[in-house]
């Protein structure tokens, strides 16, 4: 009897793993492993256990991914330290007396919270805990509330810094730098049709918005404010006008954000530091082990020569940039509602980046394409990871919040399309920034 392929076993043994409900990093782990023992034993591959634990350590010793930790605790700061709150005092008194009101302070909030924390279930988080009950108590149903909120918190990962733009950039070769230059712009439209969702929603079921802002009171919560607004423009300022690099603007973010909490807004305290960088060490870990088995995984599927059997599937089935795009839109945002976002992008960017490239698309904007279909799978079922931290801050069912969400999604894959076919709407910025 023939035995099964490698192939085979490689990925039958992640999709058992997977319907066992083991995480998706321990999937990765386990089934290169064991593939790896099966080939040894019947196989004859003579390839060294030992590459397993290799390949964990030198795919994360890199340093553009020593900026995900960094982004993170400057996540916790923002949160524990008062600059998330007086974010949302911002745009409270900027669009907050507007039909829907709240639910668009919450979209603008997150999008203010997205240029600094690089992570979606950071802002969900975030945002969330002051949002939400404030949404219920002006009378919103609690699942348009969360449904807005798990939303507005996928502009997290596309509004830069973007924890997986710089996934992408470590796989791809792709200038950092310029990803993040290119998702400036996706992520302002893509919050301008949340909102718009949010206003028409509001209308129809009169919620109403809240009191008039006056110039008093707008001055007072910029005043209050300035030092948060001012973090995301060092940060973003620094990287576009090349002071320093996506990895060192993290490092700034930390300790701008500390000296803020700390000494001007006076919230963070010294008790918080250990919650904070516990915290921050838990959610690093968790995508660097993603990272570090999903390489593994890869060079499995690499030596396969998996990678280019994909491709050479995809270019029989179109030579034309327009069909393939769509294609991948579809299958990405399928693998999407079952990978993380980053683990995602580690195995399937190795398939698809080689025939983009020989299609004539972007690096660039192929590398937006990737990151907001997969973004889009942070508020899809059954992974949507969004969605899990919207129902942990109001213990709702998640079917609930999905129920509440289609509008919200439905426009997300309108922008998706259309950011897809006119490449100037991504690329325009760092057109411009770079003449």
């Amino acid at each position: 009897m023939e035995l099964p392929s490698i192939s085979v076993i490689l990925f039958s043994t992640l999709i058992i793993l997977m319907f066992l409900n083991c995480p998706i990093s321990v999937c990765l782990g386990l089934s290169t492993t064991l593939t790896l023992i099966y080939a040894n034993h019947y196989l004859n591959y003579n390839m060294p256990l030992i590459l397993v634990p290799q390949k964990l350590f030198t795919s994360v010793d890199s340093f553009p991914l020593m900026a995900i930790p960094f982004f993170m605790i400057a996540g916790a700061l923002m949160e524990h330290g008062g600059i998330s709150k007086r974010l949302v005092g911002v745009a409270q008194a900027i669009i907050g007396s507007l039909t829907g009101g709240l639910a668009m302070v919450t979209i603008m909030a997150s999008m203010f919270f997205a240029a600094i924390s690089g992570s979606s279930p950071a802002t969900v988080a975030a945002i969330g805990s002051l949002m939400i009950p404030a949404m219920v108590k002006q009378g919103y149903d609690l699942s348009f509330a969360s449904a807005c909120q798990a939303s507005a918190g996928y502009i997290g990962v596309i509004i830069p810094p973007s924890i997986p733009m710089i996934t992408y950039g470590v796989v791809t070769g792709a200038s950092i730098g310029t990803l993040f230059m290119a998702g400036f712009m996706p992520g302002i439209y893509i919050g301008a049709a949340l909102m718009a969702v949010a206003f028409v929603t509001a209308k129809r079921r009169k919620y109403s918005g809240g009191e008039k802002t006056t110039f008093k009171q707008f001055w007072k919560a910029f005043r209050e404010g300035f030092w948060a607004i001012l973090m995301p423009i060092l940060i973003l300022g620094g990287i576009y006008g090349g002071f320093f690099t996506p990895t060192e603007a993290a490092n700034v973010a930390v300790v701008y954000g500390f000296i803020v909490s700390f000494f001007i807004y006076k919230e963070l305290k010294l008790k918080n530091i250990p919650l904070i960088l516990r915290t921050a060490a838990i959610s690093s870990a968790m995508v660097m082990l993603l990272i570090a088995t999903a390489t593994a995984f890869g060079i499995m599927m690499t030596r396969e020569k998996i990678p280019a059997a994909m491709a050479s599937f995809f270019i029989s089935l179109t030579t034309n940039p327009v069909y393939f795009l769509l294609l991948v839109n579809v299958l990405l945002l399928i693998l999407g509602t079952f990978l993380e976002t980053n683990a995602a992008i580690i195995i399937v960017t190795p398939i698809l980046y080689p025939v983009a490239m020989q299609m004539g698309v972007d690096p660039i904007h192929f590398g937006i394409i990737v990151v907001i279909n997969l973004a889009i799978g942070m508020v899809t079922p059954p992974l949507g990871v969004n969605l899990f931290v919207a129902c942990g801050l109001t213990k709702l069912k998640v079917e609930k919040i999905v129920a509440a969400n289609w509008w919200f999604l439905l426009v997300s894959i309108l922008v998706l399309l259309a950011l897809t076919y006119f490449p100037s709407l991504s690329l325009m910025l760092p057109r411009l920034l770079q003449q």
